[in-house]
């Protein structure tokens, strides 16, 4: 195994992204995967590429495939991925990608990405759970390999710490997670609160969105076009109100979201008069102009948020997730640190295996001849021995194969230990070390 070769098998890590800094929606939507084309995809890869080992990370803000081979495919896998999702003129959009030519380059990559370096909301942990279900898909059909399992465990183990040890996780630092968070907050007393989401533009449906995977509140959504909420509740446990029945279903909440795009308030201190409030009734205003009257507040138990108040805490968490951001990188660079002693040792160990062969070769070649005629328990203390021994000589040249890995120094020791032990000949049994 020569230098080349050597170099070659560290640089198998390859991938690509089309992400919301480089795309627009409309672009991403075109593109993106669900769990199925996902997982076919991958098996396609392996057809058509000999593709072993993939990661296909797909949501509304990034498409991205990481895979291991020793060939650059990712022009080509680009072009398989926009002709199966239907797009012919493929020149058009090859632009829309970045493509990670080195292990380096690719392994950052997905540190940064899993970690959420690279999310829209900073910090954001819905990426690293998707990845996780990524990584899933892969270990389901059997394209995830004994590099792709060390490198996510790495990368969740990076994740953790980034949690334990940084604020880069604390606070909501958008709109709509302070939005959630502001409403989890007011309804913690109460059981089963109802909430109440009003229009459903950009920033509503982004409530909608965060709101989606917790379970601590009933939520109704509305909106002037009924098509919309439909759209929107499809697939989650939402209720859908008709804009027309909005004054009941106001009566009717505890929290109330409103994100409408009127010239004049929706919601009215005559409205609300007119409805009994038993506790507190609290309402969260999205809407520039303002939807919610400003004299609510004057009414008993009736409480108004509006979107500056949100705006300065998203910003407060955002400035505290940006400082962290030096310390993040610090965890991930160690992390990356320590994977890529692995895979340089990676490399060797077929050599250490083939070393270990030739000696398991020549031990038992040795026993087989003396060990006939003795009683079974002289056999075993010889077979204890001679293992030790075998183990005792094999230590040294692991140790020093290893740290030759970290100084990006092991093709020579890899060639002396071929010649010596004449290793071609040996066929590798084990792949583990």
């Amino acid at each position: 195994m020569n230098l080349y070769s050597i170099e070659k098998m560290q640089n198998q890590f390859k991938a690509f992204s089309l992400s919301y800094k480089s795309a627009p929606l409309s672009v991403r939507e075109q593109v993106a995967l669900n769990e199925g084309e996902s997982k076919n995809f991958a098996l396609m890869l392996k057809d058509l590429f000999g593709i072993q080992e993939s990661l296909i990370v797909s949501t509304c803000n990034r498409t991205e495939i990481y895979y291991i081979s020793d060939k650059n495919y990712s022009g080509d896998i680009i072009k398989s991925l926009l002709i199966q999702k239907g797009i012919t003129n493929t020149e058009d959009y090859l632009s829309y990608f970045e493509i990670f030519q080195s292990q380096e380059e690719a392994v950052k990559h997905l540190f940064e990405v899993a970690t959420g370096l690279h999310s829209k909301v900073v910090g954001d942990l819905q990426i690293p759970n998707q990845i996780k279900h990524a990584y899933q898909w892969s270990a389901d059909i059997d394209m995830a390999g004994p590099f792709l399992h060390r490198l996510m465990h790495t990368i969740f183990f990076a994740n953790k710490k980034v949690a334990q040890e940084t604020s880069f996780r604390d606070g909501a630092a958008s709109v709509s997670y302070a939005t959630v968070a502001l409403t989890e907050e007011l309804t913690q007393k109460m059981t089963q609160p109802k909430v109440l989401i009003i229009g459903l533009g950009e920033i509503g449906a982004d409530v909608c969105k965060n709101l989606a995977d917790k379970e601590f509140a009933d939520i109704t959504i509305t909106n002037r076009t009924r098509a919309k909420s439909d759209k929107i509740a499809a697939g989650h446990n939402f209720r859908v109100a008709d804009f027309e029945n909005l004054e009941e279903e106001i009566a009717k909440a505890d929290v109330i979201i409103s994100s409408v795009m009127m010239d004049k308030p929706v919601i009215t201190k005559e409205l609300v008069s007119k409805m009994e409030v038993l506790t507190f009734k609290y309402f969260i205003d999205l809407s520039v102009p303002r939807s919610v009257e400003d004299t609510l507040e004057d009414l008993p138990g009736v409480l108004v948020y509006n979107i500056d108040t949100l705006r300065q805490r998203a910003d407060e968490a955002l400035q505290q997730r940006l400082r962290a951001i030096p310390h993040v990188k610090e965890i991930i660079a160690e992390a990356i640190t320590g994977f890529d002693d692995w895979s340089k040792e990676m490399v060797v160990s077929p050599t250490i295996n083939k070393l270990k062969n030739a000696l398991e070769q020549i031990r038992k070649e040795e026993l087989s001849r003396h060990l006939k005629g003795m009683s079974t328990e002289e056999s075993e203390k010889i077979e204890k021995i001679t293992m030790g021994i075998v183990q005792k000589f094999l230590k040294l040249p692991v140790i020093q194969l290893k740290a030759a890995c970290k100084r990006g120094e092991a093709e020579q020791l890899v060639d002396v230990l071929n010649e010596l032990f004449d290793l071609e000949k040996i066929t590798v049994e084990s792949h583990g070390h």
